[in-house]
């Protein structure tokens, strides 16, 4: 029985990754459907060690979903912004999310978590519109951005690390947590020093 309910799961993630398309939306809802189907198709037995919570998973997905966004925007940025200061900090984003993101990603694959592999409807508008803009205008829509985007990554990492069922997810929010408070900090100066 327990060969059978692997192989329905492997069946299951083969016709999952075949239907993937690049469309932000199709993604992520690929992976929840995923997460959910898996979920209710393996036993306690075989979930163990592998399945997360429903809120740990959740937070895994929207936790990659931000770190994503930032090194994207993190690269715009290193590309159109005139700005030192902004420029130093978009690096920053690239390097320290980008490392978030792969720690996320082992994280979540030892709990067989699929996490999105693109940007929901609302970065891909941002990213869409960051890309439109130059000089101060663009400094000022990214440092907006990264304020607004790093109080709710901020509150989602503080949330998983006191409430998270799962110790590896919560212990990933407790170290991430005060990275992202620094990150914060930096963006708000940076912030009021463009008024």
């Amino acid at each position: 029985m327990k060969k059978l309910s692997y192989l329905s799961v492997i069946a299951l993630l083969a016709f999952t990754f075949q239907s993937c398309n690049s469309n932000s939306k199709n993604s992520n809802d690929s992976a929840d459907s995923l997460n959910q189907t898996m979920d209710t198709t393996m036993n306690g037995d075989t979930t163990a060690d592998m399945a997360a919570d429903q809120d740990d998973t959740e937070f895994a997905g929207k936790a990659a979903v931000g770190g994503m966004a930032e090194v994207e925007f993190g690269k715009i940025a290193l590309s159109k912004s005139t700005n030192a200061e902004v420029k130093a900090f978009a690096d920053m984003m690239v390097k320290d999310h980008g490392k978030a993101n792969e720690e996320l990603k082992t994280i979540a694959a030892s709990k067989s978590i699929t996490l999105p592999t693109s940007l929901d409807e609302e970065h891909t508008k941002k990213m869409n519109d960051l890309n439109k803009l130059t000089g101060r205008d663009f400094d000022k829509e990214y440092v907006d951005a990264m304020v607004d985007g790093h109080k709710k990554t901020l509150d989602l990492m503080e949330k998983e690390a006191k409430d998270g069922k799962d110790a590896e997810l919560r212990a990933f929010a407790s170290k991430t947590a005060p990275i992202v408070k620094a990150h914060l900090d930096q963006i708000q100066k940076i912030n009021d020093s463009m008024k």
